[in-house]
């Protein structure tokens, strides 16, 4: 299950608020036609008071025109309401969507910047619940609630004021109950936000086991586990039901409860209203008009009761996105940062000290290294060395704990993060196509490309013909994750991708350990092409790709124990001629 944190309402309101600025406008004029529907609505019951007691003690006093006029008056009344009503329908509406559209957009930025350390430890699910589903009751959210407080604040205000003329004493004794009501439906509230809360963590779980599964889908069937994941599946779904079934407790103890109080405060006013009308403290008209005031503000209440609901909705939605600003962002530009320009390539680690933020597994300890300017590197070691973890530092996908890093003499914390990693290309072997065509694919590396680039670039990869050949040449769909395209189709369309961006600085991590032998070969010249006049890092299982390397590296839990070209190592007989030795036998 997901950690989250708790936040009071006070603090989110707080941290909601803001997106308010921009439509402020917007939120005034809504107001005030929600202030207009309220005096057409709160008007009604003093035309029927007038209209009753006049008739009770002089009748010839109404006339036809008078009721004529009274009629109109009332018309252009309920006119007004509509298009006020009208207003707050639509433009509301359309403002709590742009809200909803500003924090999924903020929510969206926050995560581009997080680094690695946040996605290790969060399920896409959970992420995606949070940016989608937990936004759209914010929509509503927004809208209504100013929109509906102020009705209802302004309805109490009106009918009190208008009641305690005729009587201020029935009416201090029907208003004694709103405070008991609202103090009991607090505390069910804060029950029920709290069960939204799970409700909310559950279905992102819920998401995460889904799509793990669903990705996961041809590990499933062979190993012919359909079962166990539906079982897995069935746990989470009924683990949803059942805090679903905990919050309409809640909300049925809600709207029970508010119920028993509607019959209460009519039974105040029949029995109140009808003891006052009897001692002669107030006439028939007035009770007419008491009855009516109280029906208005019990519907308030109602629909206040109604709100309840999407209110802790959208309270919930907002915890969760205020969840995700709050995150930690651990890579980030110096107030002083500098553009990375005019790379030459020269990497220097001194003294460097790593260990990963989560579970604190050191990987480096006082680790020193110096690669030049268009030198060929490649770095060899057991599972678990840190050759991985080595690359994914240079381009600051981690942040070190002691030492630097630096590239040209300058420390890569003074360069600004896009520059940095504008000068660096990555191929990786867990190759990731976006679902789009191959053009859109290459693309991706360079902005604004042109179609002559692209082809281009495909060309260097030795990538153009097989993609001429495709159903629709370029243009043809990829499929999810680029699941139509073989390993090595995938592998040379990335290359293409850091062909067009053109680095200064190329990363190679196992490129090609997980490709049959005839893409391999057809990898690794796309590969000995892009790594021309670059300073190139490679890290390599399969050491026939690598002995052309101006210097090989192994590298260990220990740090780097071994250095030299291939025919040196070779000679020191050590962990490296181990490794070399032992793949020609496996051969």
């Amino acid at each position: 299950m997901e950690k989250t944190a708790n936040y009071k309402a006070g603090e989110l309101l707080k941290r909601f608020l803001p997106y308010y600025r921009k439509y402020w406008k917007i939120v005034v004029l809504d107001l005030i036609c929600a202030g207009l529907t309220t005096i057409c609505e709160m008007v009604l019951p003093m035309i029927v008071r007038y209209i009753t007691n006049t008739g009770m003690n002089d009748l010839l006093a109404l006339s036809v025109g008078i009721i004529l006029r009274i009629g109109a008056l009332y018309l252009i009344l309920r006119i007004i309401d509509s298009l006020a009503n009208f207003y707050m329908a639509y433009t509301g509406h359309v403002m709590g969507t742009r809200i909803e559209t500003d924090m999924r957009r903020d929510a969206y930025m926050h995560l581009q910047r997080l680094s690695d350390t946040y996605y290790n430890n969060t399920k896409v699910g959970q992420i995606m619940g949070r940016i989608t589903n937990d936004l759209f009751d914010v929509t509503e959210f927004s809208h209504h609630c100013p929109e509906e407080f102020f009705i209802a604040g302004l309805k109490a205000v009106i009918s009190f004021v208008i009641l305690s003329g005729i009587s201020l004493p029935l009416t201090l004794i029907v208003f004694s109950v709103v405070p008991v009501m609202c103090i009991t439906c607090v505390c069910i509230n804060l029950r029920m936000r709290e069960a939204f809360r799970k409700q909310r963590v559950q279905i992102g779980e819920l998401n995460a086991r889904i799509e793990d599964s669903l990705l996961g889908q041809k590990v499933v069937k062979a190993f012919t586990n359909e079962d166990k994941e539906t079982e897995k599946f069935e746990e989470d779904n009924q683990k949803f039901f059942r805090i679903k079934k905990e919050t309409y407790q809640f909300m049925a103890a809600f709207q029970t409860t508010t119920r028993a109080f509607d019959g209460l405060m009519y039974l105040v006013v029949v029995v109140a209203g009808g003891i006052f009308m009897v001692k002669g403290w107030i006439v028939p008209g007035d009770l007419v008009a008491y009855v009516m005031y109280v029906s208005t503000l019990i519907a308030t209440i109602r629909r206040i009761i109604e709100f309840a609901e999407q209110f802790q909705r959208g309270m919930t939605g907002i915890e969760r996105f205020v969840e995700i600003m709050d995150s930690k962002e651990d890579i980030f530009d110096e107030p002083d940062a500098i553009e990375c320009n005019n790379v030459q390539g020269n990497i220097s680690l001194r003294d460097v000290c790593f260990a990963y933020p989560d579970d604190h597994n050191i990987v480096f300890r006082g680790l020193n290294l110096d690669i030049h300017a268009g030198e060929k590197i490649a770095i060899v070691g057991p599972s678990g060395g840190g050759k991985t973890t080595l690359c994914n530092l240079i381009p600051r996908f981690y942040n070190i704990d002691e030492g630097q890093i630096t590239l040209d003499g300058e420390n890569i914390r003074h360069y600004t993060i896009k520059s940095l990693r504008k000068n660096i290309g990555m191929v990786q072997q867990d190759v990731y196509l976006f679902s789009g065509t191959v053009y859109e694919n290459i693309a991706y590396g360079k902005e604004n490309a042109s179609r002559e680039e692209v082809i281009e670039a495909a060309k260097k990869a030795g990538a153009h013909d097989f993609i001429m050949a495709l159903k629709d040449g370029y243009d043809t769909y990829v499929g999810e994750r680029g699941v139509k395209l073989s390993g090595g189709q995938k592998q040379r369309i990335s290359i293409a991708r850091v062909f067009l961006k053109n680095p200064p600085i190329l990363i190679l991590d196992e490129a090609t350990s997980a490709l049959d032998n005839e893409s391999e070969f057809q990898v690794a010249k796309s590969l000995q092409e892009l790594a021309k006049g670059r300073t190139t890092i490679t890290i390599a299982h399969r050491l026939s790709s690598i002995r052309n390397s101006d210097r090989i590296l192994v590298l260990t839990e220990e740090g780097i124990i071994e250095e030299g070209n291939h025919e040196q190592l070779l000679e020191k007989r050590g962990m490296y001629y181990h490794f070399y030795t032992t793949a020609n036998e496996l051969k």
